[in-house]
C-alpha cells in the first residue's frame, strides 16, 4: 500500500466485485484517462492565453512538421489528423480566418486545394509550440527522466497493438 493514495487509489478502494488480476488493468485505466484529461486541461488553459484551441495546434502542428514551405493537400490534413473532409474544412476556415492559414489551388493540379501557414501563423506556431513544450517539460518533471523514457516505450508498445504502425513511416 503507498504511503499516499491518490484519486485513483480511493476509487479503487470503494470498488467491488472486480477480479484481483483486473484491478491493476483498471486501476491503470483510470490513471491513464485522468493524466490525460488533467494534461489537456492545462494545455487548453495555456492555450486559451495565446487565443488558440487545441484543434487549431493539431492543425498548425501537421503544417509546421511538414516543413518549409509549411504546405499539405487537403487530403495530407485529412490522412495526418484523422478527420473527415468537412472536419478539416471547418478548421482551415477558422485558421484563415484569423490569418493563419492561406488556401490555394494547387497548379500542378488545379483539382487540389494547397493549405500554408502565413508568416503571422507560422510566427503563431513557433510561439504556441515553445509554450506547449515548457508546459509539457513542467507539468512532468516530477518523473525522472529514465522512468519518462521507461513510460514511454510501454505506451508507445500499447499504441502499436491498438493502432498498428504510423502509415507515414
Amino acid at each position: 500500500m503507498p504511503a499516499e493514495w491518490d484519486h485513483v487509489d480511493g476509487v479503487m478502494a470503494q470498488i467491488t466485485g472486480v477480479r484481483s488480476e483486473d484491478r491493476v488493468s483498471k486501476a491503470l485505466s483510470f490513471r491513464l484517462l485522468r493524466v490525460a484529461r488533467l494534461l489537456e486541461t492545462e494545455l487548453r488553459r495555456e492555450f486559451d492565453a495565446f487565443g488558440v484551441g487545441l484543434w487549431e495546434v493539431e492543425l498548425l502542428g501537421a503544417l509546421k512538421r511538414a516543413g518549409p514551405p509549411y504546405r499539405l493537400s487537403a487530403g495530407q490534413l485529412l490522412s495526418s489528423m484523422r478527420l473527415t473532409s468537412g472536419g478539416v474544412t471547418k478548421r482551415v476556415a477558422g485558421l484563415e480566418r484569423k490569418g493563419w492559414v492561406r488556401r490555394d489551388i494547387d497548379p500542378a493540379d488545379r483539382r487540389q486545394i494547397l493549405v500554408s501557414l502565413t508568416d503571422e501563423g507560422l510566427a503563431r506556431a513557433l510561439e504556441v509550440f515553445g509554450m506547449k513544450t515548457e508546459t509539457e517539460a513542467r507539468l512532468l518533471q516530477v518523473l525522472p527522466s529514465e522512468t519518462q523514457e521507461a513510460l514511454n516505450a510501454d505506451l508507445r508498445r500499447l499504441l502499436l497493438d491498438w493502432e498498428g504502425p504510423d502509415p507515414e513511416e
